[in-house]
């Protein structure tokens, strides 16, 4: 007799990078059990992405305050989702208040990590060790494993590939009055972490003046935070950028990241998409690690000084100076990029400019 179909319901992240890399745990589990049924708990800031990944069949919206426990709000929806059939859950976040939905749901089998001694809410406990397993990504498989299993090796990770809407792809190109007459550069100069991912606005307008030497045209990504930051950068440019920071949505943003043919971004949740869509991207780290979180793409180079100070992986300098990004100097980026456009298929490249 086979056994019964699995129906998950999946404990999403709250960056928009980790629910990204959250789609490489999707595909395993669909590669291994593909008559299973995918459901995601997210929060409304990550939860645009589900659409564009169609290993999920629903998305739960949580609508709870942000940094809030929302008791309340959290044991209602856990009661509600009692008689929706679900076998396994997997808690992907490593907090006390992300184990209560499943817990109330009484889901038969809820894996997650010990996290914030999480004992009574979950009964497939898992033990990280961070040295065994150093990536987000890694992590994220091993707890849709059965307990014990052999750390998957990189290589051997499922990359995720957001779907694009070509619909919406020619809507929102429409609206923002954009053309594919030439190469079109992407950058995103924010970072939802903090001040310390987010390589210099003067060095972003060097990079973007070079490109529009070459008769690139250059669009200017990111949330309506990173804005202002866009802003700065198109006017180092005599206005000559595409400054669409907070006129997109985030699947709006999937799909105009479509379109690039150099994608430079901080480490950050648009870096991430880009890596996704595999676009030729490099990828400019300061105070956090490649070893960590990188891109999960071959296209992509990695810029970074490695300071014997980083990563520290604070959101602030805690020196205040944030020499790992601004000693990382414009040239170095630009011939990253000419090396990655000559072999995009190339393995990671580094940057060791001091």
């Amino acid at each position: 007799m086979s056994a019964p179909t699995k129906k998950y319901l999946i404990i999403g992240p709250s960056w928009v990078g980790d629910m990204v890399m959250a789609q490489s745990l999707f595909i395993d589990i669909k590669q291994r059990e593909p008559d299973c049924q995918i459901d995601v708990l997210a929060p409304a800031w990550t939860a645009a992405l589900i659409d564009r990944m169609p290993e999920v069949t629903e998305l739960i919206a949580a609508k709870f305050n942000h940094g809030k426990l929302s008791l309340g709000e959290r044991i209602k929806l856990g009661k509600s989702l009692r008689n929706k059939g679900y076998t396994d859950t997997i808690l992907l976040p490593n907090s006390l208040k992300s184990a209560l939905v499943p817990a109330v749901a009484k889901i038969p089998k809820r894996t997650g990590f010990i996290g914030e001694q999480r004992w009574g809410f979950l009964n497939d406990i898992r033990k990280l060790d961070k040295q065994a397993i150093p990536m987000t990504v890694q992590r994220f498989i091993a707890l849709g494993l059965d307990k014990g299993a052999e750390v998957r090796a990189i290589a051997s990770v499922p990359v995720p590939q957001l779907v694009v809407d070509i619909e919406s792809a020619q809507q929102v190109l429409l609206d923002n009055a954009l053309s594919l007459e030439t190469k079109v550069l992407v950058l995103c100069p924010g970072a939802e972490f903090g001040p310390s991912k987010q390589w210099p606005i003067s060095h972003y307008a060097e990079l973007a003046n070079h490109y529009l030497d070459k008769d690139w045209q250059v669009w200017l990504l990111g949330s309506d935070k990173d804005k202002l930051s866009c802003l700065e950068i198109d006017a180092l440019t005599n206005c000559k950028t595409n400054v669409l920071a907070g006129k997109t949505s985030l699947p709006q943003a999937v799909d105009l990241m479509s379109f690039a043919s150099l994608v430079v971004a901080n480490d950050s949740g648009l870096m991430h998409i880009a890596a996704a869509l595999q676009k030729p991207l490099v990828a400019v780290y300061g105070s956090t690690d490649p070893g960590h979180t990188p891109p999960l793409s071959k296209n992509h180079s990695i810029a970074r000084l490695g300071l014997e100070c980083s990563p520290c992986f604070k959101r602030e300098c805690p020196l205040e100076h944030l020499d790992c990004l601004k000693k990382l100097a414009p040239s170095s980026v630009i011939s990253l990029s000419e090396k990655l456009l000559l072999s995009p298929d190339a393995d990671t490249l580094n940057s060791g400019e001091a």
